[in-house]
């Protein structure tokens, strides 16, 4: 997105940003609460942190699991780590005490960009005046965001660094959109998309695509208008899809749908930590990442939402064209020194495993062929898959799909 103009009340000075000495790693992943019996969503958030309460606290003391803005999710956050071996390895930990505390309430945990059949209309909203404010703003979009996420934070060690690099990272985001994409289905209708989530969250007014500024003191000032005209009540409310977290240093990216099992998560994480350290180190060098104009980035968007790991992106300002997996081939190549420096080879290779096993949207859509469109057999095997860690086989379908906008079997 272009540079908005900035009003007369822009202030400057208002987002001081906390330098991280070296690359760290944190990740948020957002995760659903499920009836064991119907496969629908079900709205036992403060049970389960009221239980996940009641264990021994982490020996740093800080919380692990959190509410979101529906009851029918948690949220599960790392420390900060030094390795996405680390970072994994606390969520997967986390995720036990999680699930221990779940299913005697009768719930299955899943994880996917949408629920692929339970209806935005019936869930319920987390108490709390942040949450209030947002649906009283947002109201019929703001009860929509029926939808989940993965957030991967990396440590920048200067404030001069994080708007390049992030200007930079635009030029990757259809890569982790499409590898991730996991929300073909909307409250039981196969959406044709790989990635409803995409375009379903940048409704929301400060959600989406982030502009791209010079100079950090221009963002400074874009958020001191938000402030000064009532638009957001901190930088938190700017919910861009890759977007600077000020308060600890790093620069967050949240382009990701629900990721349904650890391994994809751990590539993931993998391919986000060296791409951000990648574009880091080549600035340090004096080199000058490329960086694509708004409105391709806005394309590359909308293709891999649309087309997954079908989508063929734009790759340069010139308007090059490539599929997407053959430019992540690419990639990964690129960025095998990175992983031996940070120390995840083997999380950074497994990427190249999603396209041959299938990303997460390619395996419901099978499911849901070889079932006769039964989107609970859909959730099943997101049920599984999370508590296994890694993808299944995708069935052999028993009859065509259904078509795309056509509703399904709940």
């Amino acid at each position: 997105m272009t540079t908005p103009s900035l009003g007369p009340h822009a202030r400057r000075g208002a987002l001081p940003f906390r330098a991280s000495e070296r690359p760290t790693l944190g990740v948020e992943w957002e995760v659903a609460l499920v009836d064991a019996a119907t496969g629908d969503l079900a709205p036992r958030a403060s049970d389960v942190l009221a239980e996940v309460g009641r264990r021994p606290a982490h020996p740093d003391g800080r919380q692990r699991v959190t509410h979101e803005l529906l009851t029918n999710t948690v949220e599960l956050v790392t420390g900060v780590h030094d390795t996405v071996a680390e970072a994994v390895a606390d969520l997967h930990e986390v995720m036990g005490q999680v699930r221990s505390a779940a299913e005697p309430l009768g719930l299955d945990l899943a994880c996917s960009g949408t629920h692929p059949f339970a209806q935005w209309s019936a869930q319920t909203m987390t108490e709390g005046p942040r949450y209030a404010e947002l649906i009283e703003r947002t109201q019929w979009w703001g009860r929509q965001m029926l939808i989940w996420g993965v957030h991967v934070h990396v440590g920048m060690s200067s404030v001069h660094k994080v708007l390049p690099v992030l200007d930079a990272m635009l030029a990757y985001a259809p890569h982790l959109q499409a590898l991730s994409a996991s929300s073909p289905f909307w409250a039981g209708v196969d959406t044709g998309y790989a990635s409803n989530r995409a375009l379903m969250f940048q409704q929301l007014p400060t959600a989406g695509l982030p502009f791209q500024f010079a100079r950090w003191e221009e963002l400074e000032a874009y958020v001191g208008d938000l402030l000064h005209t009532g638009v957001i009540d901190s930088f938190k409310d700017v919910r861009w899809d890759v977007r600077p977290s000020p308060g600890i240093g790093t620069l967050e990216v949240r382009v990701c749908d629900g990721v349904p099992t650890e391994a994809e998560l751990a590539a993931l994480t993998a391919l986000t930590h060296c791409l951000v350290v990648d574009l880091d180190a080549r600035l340090e060098a004096g080199e000058l990442p490329a960086v694509l104009p708004p409105w391709h980035v806005q394309e590359n968007k909308w293709r891999a939402a649309r087309y997954g790991l079908d989508a063929i992106i734009i790759t340069s300002a010139a308007g090059d064209e490539r599929l997407v997996t053959d430019d992540l081939a690419d990639v990964l190549t690129r960025l095998e020194p990175v992983a031996r420096r940070l120390g995840c080879s083997d999380e950074l290779a497994a990427v190249a495993q999603i396209p041959v096993h299938g990303a997460s949207y390619q395996r419901q859509r099978a499911v849901a062929a070889a079932s006769d469109g039964d989107l609970k057999a859909v959730v099943g095997s997101l049920v599984r898959e999370l508590r296994e860690g890694r993808p299944e086989a995708a069935p052999t379908a028993g009859g065509p799909a259904p078509a795309p906008g056509a509703p399904v079997a709940s």
